[in-house]
């Protein structure tokens, strides 16, 4: 059975539960999609964690190089990374005990986004958050 992403009921109570949000591959370059992103859901509200190796700092927050490294809870893991990370990305969101994943639009990975709901975590791939957040939050 192919992969399916929780309905606009699941993603509503998705984005309305989660606080802290890691972004995985979050740019330091502001044209970028992942900061524009990253920056919008700032404005709406949540806590962003870059994660990204080699960067102090991106949009006023402190960059951790790995998700093992940052230091308290995560509610969503959000990835803008090439489909063939996104493995080791599952691999490092179970370590963690993250509840939820999600694979930015145009990343997909089927077999990754299965090992992770298999283990329990929330996953939505091949969507933007942004996009969502716009369209089912009041």
């Amino acid at each position: 059975m192919p992969f399916q992403n929780p309905d606009d009921q699941g993603l509503r109570a998705l984005l309305q539960s989660v606080r802290t949000i890691a972004v995985v591959g979050l740019s330091p370059k502001p044209e970028r999609p992942s900061q524009g992103v990253a920056r919008a859901l700032q404005r709406f509200g949540y806590r962003i964690v870059p994660v990204r190796p080699g960067v102090r700092e991106v949009l006023g927050e402190p960059a951790y190089p790995r998700l093992a490294d940052v230091p308290f809870a995560l509610d969503l893991v959000d990835v803008f990374r090439e489909a063939s990370a996104i493995p080791a990305i599952v691999d490092e969101c179970l370590a963690i005990g993250a509840p939820a994943i999600w694979i930015q639009e145009g990343i997909v990975h089927e077999a990754a986004a299965e090992r992770a709901r298999a283990a329990g975590l929330t996953v939505v791939m091949d969507r933007c958050i942004y996009k969502d957040h716009v369209r089912l939050m009041p």
